[in-house]
Parts: structure tokens; C-alpha cells; sequence
């Protein structure tokens, strides 16, 4: 039985984008073990029958001393685990798994450059300098000897290639983490005021402050349309708003504010267009939900958003940091249901083809497969010599 590592800084994160892998590969004989922060999706973990390992790791942690021993605490679990295949998502378990399984002379890593849309969308000098010591880092433990390079977009892919943080032969491309559509499946559209939702985490760069100059444009318009924000604050990314903001936009009446929700297709069924403004995406995973769900979409002309939605066949693409052209498409979506649904109509069909989950799993496994015949090849090739 083939020992499969997931090294993940937020269980929460592994919940939403892995854990249908993660079983997939479970059903198929691997052994799976999560070095992960363990919170309030430690029992799903458990129950799903994984191995769990605790990381004592922030996330946002910069203290050079913490730092050190969070890899150290690395080195010891892959020295006494052993593992026969790797998977690194995210900045900080790349960097210091990478690191780790060179020095123990592991070499199936898969590296998922995931979740760093504040490294590329920070402003100013501060953002600049930080770009450039990652970009550094990841040119030389984003792709060592014998790793692959999973991307969700296209983009990416092709941005790093050309840097030459990844070789060619070792860029993967698998389209984010994948829809159910039979949970997310198109619903009759609820009658009263149409609903525009954004759902993710209650951060700047994911364009929420623009969503909400958007929502007071369109009331002072007349446009009867009501706003919803559905997700929570994250103090630990530096872009994240506060619950008092978010409560004050609430008692102005200009968007509701709904919280997290785990059951998303239960809220997309009320609403009639899905909305992301983001500054930057991998594959934003709301919009996939949203467009199985049949509900046209309104996001930004930003990788990860292009991937996802296709320019007035599926959405509507707006510049990013917009407010007045967000308002605008929305308004157009609001004021034609015909064209609602043919966007959402085509939608669907893209998610079909593109995103559903048995295609990203089965994509996933097959990657994995290779990973560890690769391995084998390359120990044989080590006794024989």
C-alpha cells in the first residue's frame, strides 16, 4: 500500500479542495496520512478514515524562530513517515516540504502552487519586495528533480515556464478541485428581486469592497436588486476585513451580510446571478459552483476568472478594482432574465465538460500513478547500478 503525504497549512482548505481527491486515492489503495493544522474539520478528517498529523504552523507567521522549528517539526514527520509520494499545497508547505524531501532524498513531490493571491496582489513596495523573495524561493524548490507542477489556469502554467521556475515536461495543468453537479445542479429561479451573491472569504483583494461601492451604485439607480456577501473574515491573511466593516455595510442596508455557510448549493438556489470582482484567482471554485448551478456570472478579466468564465458566452468579464463596471454588467443581468439564462445555460454546459469532479480526480490519480511508477523506475535503476 503506497503511503500518499498531504501537507496543507489549514484543514479548512484541505476540506474544500482535496478531500474528494484524497478518499478517491484512499478507494484506491493508498495509504493517506494529512499534515495539516488540525481546528473544526479535524472529525470530517477523521471520519473520512486519513491519518492525521498535527501542524503547529500560522499560516501568516513570519518570527524566524517559530519558522525553523515548524520545519524542523517537517523534517521529523517525513523522516519517520517516509512517504512514497508527496503533495505540497500552497507556499509555505511547498517551501519547506521541497526543502525537507530533498534532504531525505525523497523525490515524488507534487507541488500545487495554490492559494497565494496576496503575494501577487499586495500594493506597493512592501508587495514588490514580497513577490520577489518568492518568486526567488520558488525558482529554486518549486520544481526539484523528479517533482511535478500542478496548475489550476492555463496562465500560470505558462508564466512559470517561461520564468523558468518549472520545466516544461514537469508543468501539470488540472483545473482547480472540481464540482459535483449533481449537488450543484440548476434549480427553477426563486420569483421576487433578483439575487446577486458573492461567496468566499471577506477579503479585499476578492474585490468585496468593490462589490459593495457596486451594490450603492445600483440603489441609488433605483435598480431593485438585492446584494449578498456570504463567507467570513480571515485575520490571518493581511487583506482580510473586519466583522465590524462588514456588520457596518449590514446596518446601512447596502449588501446583506450572510456569514459562512457550508451547504452553498442550499444558497445559490435563492440566487440569480454569482459575482467575484477578484484581483487575481487560481480557479475560483464559488464560480464553478455557481455556473453548475446554472446562474450566469459576473467576475473580473484576471487569471484564474478567465479560466473559469468565458467572455459573454458563460459571464460577463469586468476590469478589476471597478466598482462603476461592476455595476454596470450587473445591472445588464438584472434588467434581462433572457439573458440570464442563456449564460446560465452555457455555463453549465462548460462545467460539464471542464470542471466536474470525476474528471479532476481522475486526473489527480492518474498523476499520482505516474508519480510512483517514475519512483520505482528510478530505484531500480539506483540497485541495478
Amino acid at each position: 500500500m503506497p503511503k500518499l503525504l498531504y501537507f496543507i497549512s489549514e484543514d479548512w482548505f484541505f476540506c474544500s479542495h482535496f478531500l474528494d481527491r484524497a478518499k478517491a486515492a484512499q478507494q484506491a489503495g493508498y495509504e493517506v496520512v494529512v499534515l495539516t493544522r488540525l481546528r473544526e474539520h479535524e472529525g470530517l478528517l477523521r471520519n473520512a478514515g486519513f491519518r492525521l498529523i498535527q501542524l503547529h504552523m500560522e499560516r501568516g507567521g513570519t518570527n524566524p524562530l517559530r519558522e525553523l522549528g515548524v520545519l524542523r517539526q517537517v523534517w521529523r514527520v517525513y523522516r519517520a513517515e517516509r512517504p512514497d509520494l508527496v503533495h505540497h499545497i500552497a507556499l509555505k508547505p511547498i517551501l519547506y516540504g521541497s526543502l525537507v524531501a530533498r534532504w531525505l532524498g525523497s523525490r515524488a513531490v507534487v507541488n500545487a502552487p495554490v492559494g497565494m493571491g496576496y503575494v501577487f496582489t499586495a500594493q506597493g513596495s512592501r508587495g514588490r519586495l514580497l513577490r520577489a523573495l518568492v518568486r526567488r524561493a520558488l525558482q529554486a524548490l518549486l520544481n526539484p528533480p523528479g517533482s511535478k507542477v500542478v496548475f489550476e489556469n492555463e496562465e500560470d502554467l505558462a508564466a512559470s515556464v517561461r520564468s523558468g521556475s518549472v520545466g516544461q515536461p514537469d508543468a501539470v495543468l488540472i483545473r482547480g478541485a472540481g464540482v459535483d453537479t449533481e449537488v450543484f445542479a440548476p434549480v427553477a429561479p426563486p420569483a421576487g428581486t433578483p439575487i446577486v451573491v458573492l461567496a468566499a472569504r471577506m477579503l479585499r483583494d476578492k474585490g468585496v469592497v468593490e462589490f459593495v461601492e457596486a451594490a450603492g451604485l445600483l440603489r441609488a439607480r433605483g435598480i431593485d436588486v438585492c446584494c449578498w456577501l456570504v463567507g467570513a473574515p480571515d485575520p490571518a491573511n493581511p487583506s482580510s476585513l473586519t466583522t465590524t466593516q462588514l456588520q457596518a455595510w449590514q446596518r446601512e442596508g447596502v449588501v446583506r451580510w450572510c456569514g459562512h455557510r457550508d451547504r452553498m448549493e442550499q444558497v445559490l438556489s435563492q440566487c440569480h446571478i454569482a459575482c467575484l470582482p477578484s484581483y487575481r484567482e487560481g480557479l475560483p471554485k464559488f464560480l464553478l459552483e455557481a455556473m453548475a448551478c446554472g446562474l450566469p456570472v459576473v467576475a473580473t478579466d484576471v487569471t484564474g476568472c478567465r479560466e473559469a468564465v468565458e467572455r459573454d458566452r458563460t459571464g460577463l468579464l469586468v476590469p478589476p478594482r471597478d466598482a462603476h463596471s461592476l455595476a454596470e454588467a450587473i445591472q445588464t443581468l438584472v434588467q434581462s432574465p433572457s439573458l440570464r439564462a442563456s449564460l446560465g445555460a452555457e455555463a453549465r454546459t462548460r462545467v460539464l465538460a471542464r470542471f466536474a469532479r470525476t474528471r479532476i480526480v481522475g486526473e489527480t490519480l492518474d498523476l499520482y500513478a505516474q508519480m510512483l511508477a517514475t519512483g520505482r523506475r528510478a530505484a531500480d535503476a539506483t540497485r541495478a547500478c
